[in-house]
């Protein structure tokens, strides 16, 4: 008689075995019951938008209450713009979005949609609503002289409506030069 360890049968046993062990770690193992989402510091990515960009900087000054940034990235590829996604108070999922990208591209590839569904006042600033159903996304998108501003994400309107308040034009840390213009030297008689 064959025993039982060896052939197909011992290998079948064995890895019931761990398969069971596995099963029993992760049912008795003490685990984490707080949300873990990664947090980012935005303010260097901020300070080098605010050398590189040709446009006035917006950003959320003070970030709402119980939000966290989770990514920033600025593309100078062509254009210079700038993504900082958020997880909301709600944990649900906002992103500002700006970019000195000419035309409607910009905004219509961030909002998924070119479709206007309505407007609204923020701060006396003019915004368009998007709404894209089968994503339920919503976006607000303010176009300005030089750079196109869109919030927008999975949040409420309530979210996103707050995220476009906290907006702060940053001033351009753009180097100035202050060199001081010398006289071309003209010859003297």
């Amino acid at each position: 008689m064959r025993r039982f360890t060896e052939g197909f049968y011992g290998y079948a046993f064995a890895v019931l075995v761990c398969l069971a062990l596995v099963g029993v770690f992760l049912l008795i193992a003490p685990q984490s019951r707080q949300e873990h989402i990664p947090r980012v510091d935005y303010s260097m990515t901020l300070a080098a938008l605010r050398r590189a960009a040709p446009y006035e900087v917006r950003a959320p000054e003070p970030v709402p209450a119980d939000w966290v940034p989770n990514s920033s990235t600025v593309d100078q590829r062509k254009y210079v713009t700038w993504r900082l996604g958020f997880a909301t108070a709600r944990r649900s999922h906002a992103m500002l979005a700006q970019s000195d990208e000419p035309g409607p591209e910009f905004a219509n590839r961030l909002a998924n949609t070119d479709k206007v569904t309505g407007h609204r006042q923020i701060n006396g600033t003019a915004w368009e609503e998007r709404f894209r159903p089968d994503k339920k996304q919503r976006s607000l998108v303010s176009v300005q002289p030089g750079v196109t501003v869109v919030v927008t994400g999975l949040a409420d309107w309530d979210e996103l409506t707050q995220l476009a308040a906290s907006l702060k034009a940053q001033p351009s840390s753009s180097p100035v030069s202050t060199a001081v213009p010398t006289p071309s030297a003209t010859p003297t008689s």
